[in-house]
């Protein structure tokens, strides 16, 4: 099982959203991951991307250019 740490939660409203969203980051190299969407979280479509805390203003700034609605974004451990 993995250790929990932090981590920067990005929780979207369709899946579509978080595909898009992923592609988005790894192709402009921001580090991180889709994941479940952590049971804490209460959203619509059940993904989730996950970054490091540090990360924060380059997922803004993602989340800005690409249009992108977050349905939460928040910092917790994961």
């Amino acid at each position: 099982m993995r250790k929990k740490e932090k981590r920067l939660i990005v929780a979207f409203y369709t899946t579509h959203d978080a595909m898009a969203f992923e592609d988005f980051c790894l192709s402009g190299g921001v580090p991180g991951r889709l994941i479940p969407l952590p049971g804490a979280i209460s959203a619509g479509c059940g993904l989730a991307w996950s970054s490091p805390p540090a990360e924060g203003e380059r997922v803004a700034a993602c989340l800005r250019e690409t249009g992108i609605a977050a349905q939460h974004v928040v910092v917790m451990e994961a």
